[in-house]
């Protein structure tokens, strides 16, 4: 059973932007400005710009494979199944780490209303959270659009006051930590941008998934990076050193001098409203990554069913809420830094999974959107996200190890012996070596995800491209051997004598030539019956020569039908020609490795489609 396709443009945006803008503004600066100082601001510009990297090749993944579990697809796609595993779950347990944080700092606020125990507090209102995620997708993501318009107008309004009350003198020194410590904080900040995890998981419940998850994800980040340098500019020019270091409530801290008291509360009120926008978009993101293991059979079938009422993997959500409650036992610098340390992995894979699907030249691999300067974009990324893994230090590494280890526990007594599959890397090891690894099964997939994606029609013409005969030359060949080798083949489906075949062929050729531009012909003949039409594709990489003044033909497409398909027969001819006429056409067709990606090319060619076939 697949999940309903519900979220829209606005709802990615909220999604992404609330998942992002909670513990990053709400708690972490405080925390931060210990390690960094004024500086601070550069720890969260250069976190920033290092998600920046990361965002641009999710979204390149998100856009050609906008599949439930997100980033953790496209790796198992690229990488194979045991970084798949690995990947999978360090991405749940990642996400569920950083909404426990969520639901810790909405506690820790929420304390100043109630005086219950802070973990007590967090607990309930996760299995709140989950109840309203079991209930449906659309209806989560229509409670994350109120709750990310009132924490924007809400920052506005703290934006608006504290703009009065900067105090130059509290950005001095400056640097107090050196560089290392501009770093250091832009390890610890990173788990503020988190979020971008969390919508890609959800490309399946996206309408139109290929245009406006890219799209929403680019918007939501670029929106999150400007609101936090402007707020946390404000802060640290509002709030004296002294009271913002190590600070649990920085923004309503700040907002006291700014504002006054009714500032604090409505700051603290605020702050819970971005913490339940982050919680409900963790758990929506992180619950489709037990998921999409389970589809890969890399974990028991029963962890993505989906429920029969609501649409949603229901199963999945209460093992995340599992995780999730789990995590709120953890010391919260714990939980920060080994959130942060297994976020940056996730990038890193991510950057990965680009470069080897580019390098392995997958034909089928058709990103809407392409990441710019490839590779150097995903190369700066890996690097940069290296030297904030080793920022973090050793507790949040040895908890990203530990989970590595447990990934590839999983993989090699439950997954290996349940799965094989097809990947990326394969492919490339097949193009530098020449050797023969690969069958067709991930261009397959990749085709059918492509179909999906962009809701293509299944007509005619693609039933009986699926059923063509292809013809693949290595030699050249005249016109007169090539008809003779295509009457043989389509004589079989035609039931109609090939040398019948032959002279139509040869003599339609005589009657005017039928390779139409340099590189193509496309013969088409009548044959007497009722009701026969076929198609037979062939390429010859060396060239088909139909006369002495023409140039080499490398793809052919025969056409053959009774008169009473006339209509189609025009149809199919219209069909051709504007798959040939990409601008791309030529290059695929003479760098396909398999007789199947030549059946491809046609297949998800750029034409009109006939819903009425």
């Amino acid at each position: 059973m697949s999940l309903k396709k519900e979220l829209n443009l606005l709802d990615v945006f909220c999604i992404t932007l609330g998942a992002i803008m909670s513990t990053g503004l709400f708690l972490l600066p405080g925390l931060a400005y210990e390690k960094a100082g004024p500086a601070v601001i550069f720890s969260y510009f250069l976190a920033g710009l290092l998600a920046t990297t990361g965002l641009l090749s999710q979204a390149e993944l998100a856009s050609a494979m906008p599949k439930a579990g997100g980033t953790y697809f496209y790796v198992t796609r690229s990488l194979g199944p045991a970084v798949g595993t690995v990947y999978g779950l360090i991405t749940l347990v990642a996400l569920a780490l950083k909404s426990a944080f969520e639901l810790m700092g909405m506690a820790v606020f929420t304390r100043l209303l109630i005086d219950w125990d802070v973990r007590f507090i967090a607990i309930l209102l996760c299995l709140i959270f989950l109840f309203i995620n079991l209930r449906g997708a659309k209806r989560a993501g229509r409670i994350q659009v109120i709750l990310v318009f009132t924490i924007l107008s809400a920052l506005a309004i703290y934006i608006g006051y504290s703009s009065k009350h900067i105090q130059t003198t509290h950005f001095e020194p400056f640097l107090p930590q050196g560089f290392r410590g501009v770093l250091m904080g832009a390890g610890f900040v990173f788990v503020s941008f988190g979020g971008l995890l969390k919508v890609a998981s959800l490309a399946e419940e996206i309408k139109n998934p290929g245009k406006i998850l890219p799209l929403g994800m680019i918007l939501s980040l670029l929106s999150a990076w400007a609101i936090y340098m402007m707020v946390i500019f404000l802060t640290v020019g509002v709030l004296p050193g002294s009271e913002l270091s190590g600070s649990l409530r920085p923004l309503s801290d700040a907002a006291l001098v700014s504002i006054g008291e009714w500032g604090y509360i409505f700051l603290a009120i605020i702050a819970i409203i971005a913490f339940a926008s982050a919680a409900n978009a963790g758990i929506m993101g992180a619950s489709r990554y037990p998921m999409a293991l389970s589809r890969d059979g890399l974990l028991p079938g029963f962890v993505g069913e989906i429920n029969d009422r609501f649409k949603t993997p229901h199963y999945s959500i209460l093992i995340t809420g599992g995780f999730m409650i789990a995590a709120l036992f953890l010391d919260l610098e714990v939980i920060i830094k080994a959130a942060s340390a297994v976020l940056i992995l996730t990038y890193i894979f991510a950057c990965l999974a680009v470069i080897i699907l580019r390098e392995s030249h997958l034909q089928n691999y058709k990103p809407r959107m392409k990441t710019p300067l490839y590779p150097w974009t995903q190369v700066i990324g890996i690097l940069g996200f290296g030297v904030l893994l080793f920022e973090i230090g050793w507790s949040g590494i040895s908890i990203s190890l530990a989970l590595i280890v447990g990934g590839l526990f999983v993989y090699w007594f439950y997954g290996r012996i349940r799965v094989v599959r097809e990947y990326a890397l394969l492919h490339l090891i097949e193009r530098l070596t020449a050797r023969e690894l690969t069958s067709h099964h991930l261009e397959t997939e990749l085709k059918e995800i492509i179909r999906e994606r962009d809701d293509l029609v299944r007509d005619r013409f693609d039933r009986v491209i699926e059923r063509s005969e292809i013809i693949d030359i290595d030699e050249t060949v005249r016109a007169e051997e090539f008809f003779k080798l295509a009457a043989d083949k389509l004589s079989v489906h035609l039931e109609v004598n090939p040398n019948i075949l032959l002279q139509k062929l040869l003599d339609r050729e005589l009657n005017a030539s039928t390779a139409l531009t340099p590189g193509i012909a496309i013969p088409h003949i009548i044959i007497d019956g009722e009701k026969r039409f076929e198609i037979l594709i062939a390429r010859s990489k060396s060239g088909i020569y139909f006369s002495e003044d023409a140039p080499a033909v490398h793809a052919v497409f025969i056409l053959i039908g009774t008169r009473d398909e006339r209509n189609y027969h025009l149809r199919a001819l219209a069909s051709i020609a504007q798959i040939v006429h990409e601008h791309d056409f030529e290059k695929l067709w003479l760098r396909a490795r398999k007789t199947e990606a030549l059946r491809d090319i046609i297949l998800l060619g750029q034409r009109r489609r006939y819903r009425e076939d």
